[in-house]
């Protein structure tokens, strides 16, 4: 499957630099999978676009300030992306001093970053890099607790390179309103839509809201650098689903009742888990790499955002729809109907 059936045109305009206030007063496209139908509503009218006795799962992972500004030792500036610790464990008491992570410039084996606080070095890290590979490592003079707290001090939000003009206000926006657990380097954006007023009026309704945790790194918004979608390996992402969770999701698909993913990290655990017709509770690693050809087994419906060309995000939302000529076409609607794209963008309903 050729890379270029999932490309498209977008209006720099088009791509949101900031997120609406209210978060839920974003627009929301609902498409209908049975008679291709498009229909526009605003998001806080969601729970009428919802089955009653539905259930909505969402992704509580809660994203950690993983860009630092560090100094080399020639004293040349150099950004680092913390990915996450090697182990992937995120156990702030026992938290590991060794971290993979991506660099803004090249760098040498061993070389030593510092990284300063209001002029003082407050933290220290080596680079360590694998001959076989060209991941890259670095090992921090600092672990645990005491790690992280250094790494809130001097972090900075995330936020993706399409987002120009960082400041505090746009970081602390890249949050869902009910992130929990820290873990991730990117933020499940899907959930950026919901609010605590809406997801009180979706209970009230009779749907039910359950969680699952995926800590989003590299294997969400790695770039393909393959032409035949085929080839593209994912990264592993760790996830967690507790029995409680995924006793309620195997009862709701026992009923015919729908399950509801929010964001593509839901819709991969849902399909990771879900085996011998029961979700399987527990914790481990996802390289699922969902394109046009795969059977959905565990999702019914989709709520998600506009997404990059030639990303895999992309490739689940055409796999959900169906085809990549129709997921342009709806796109290419979008585009007219000036939604907004990206990370702080619109949303849209697959039914």
């Amino acid at each position: 499957m050729d890379i270029n059936l999932f490309d498209y045109y977008l209006p720099k305009k088009l791509i949101s630099q900031k997120p609406i206030l209210p978060r839920d007063h974003c627009k929301l496209l609902i498409y209908n999978r049975q008679n291709h139908q498009i229909h526009h509503k605003k998001f806080y009218e969601l729970g009428d676009e919802l089955d009653k006795n539905s259930v909505l799962v969402l992704n509580n992972t809660k994203v950690y300030p993983a860009r630092l500004y560090g100094v080399k030792p020639t004293g040349g500036k150099i950004e680092i992306l913390l990915l996450g610790p090697v182990n992937n464990k995120f156990n702030l008491s026992a938290l590991s001093n060794l971290w993979n992570i991506l660099v803004s410039r090249k760098v040498k084996n061993k070389e030593e970053i510092r990284f300063y606080y209001q002029e003082k070095c407050l933290l220290q890290g080596t680079i360590i890099k694998k001959n076989d590979t060209n991941n890259l490592m670095m090992k921090f003079n600092s672990r645990g607790l005491s790690l992280m707290k250094k790494i809130y001090q001097l972090g900075q939000m995330p936020l993706p390179p399409y987002i120009k003009n960082y400041d505090k206000t746009k970081g602390r926006y890249y949050q869902t309103a009910y992130a929990k657990k820290i873990g991730s380097c990117a933020a499940p954006t899907a959930g950026f839509h919901f609010t605590q007023k809406l997801l009180n009026q979706l209970k009230k309704k009779g749907i039910k809201i359950e969680y699952i945790t995926l800590n989003v790194g590299l294997g969400t918004f790695k770039p393909i650098k393959v032409t035949k979608v085929e080839e593209h390996k994912m990264d592993k992402e760790y996830f967690e689903v507790s029995r409680k969770t995924a006793k309620c999701l195997t009862q709701y698909k026992k009923e015919g009742k729908k399950i509801i993913a929010v964001g593509t990290t839901s819709v991969r655990v849902l399909e990771t888990i879900f085996q011998n017709n029961q979700f399987k509770a527990g914790s481990g690693f996802t390289d699922l790499f969902i394109y046009p050809g795969y059977q959905f087994k565990a999702v019914d419906e989709f709520i998600t955002n506009f997404h990059l060309p030639r990303s895999t995000p992309l490739m689940m939302v055409a796999a959900f729809i169906g085809s990549s000529e129709e997921v342009i076409r709806i796109y290419q609607k979008a585009i007219r109907k000036e939604y907004r794209f990206y990370s702080f963008g619109d949303a849209m309903l697959i039914q």
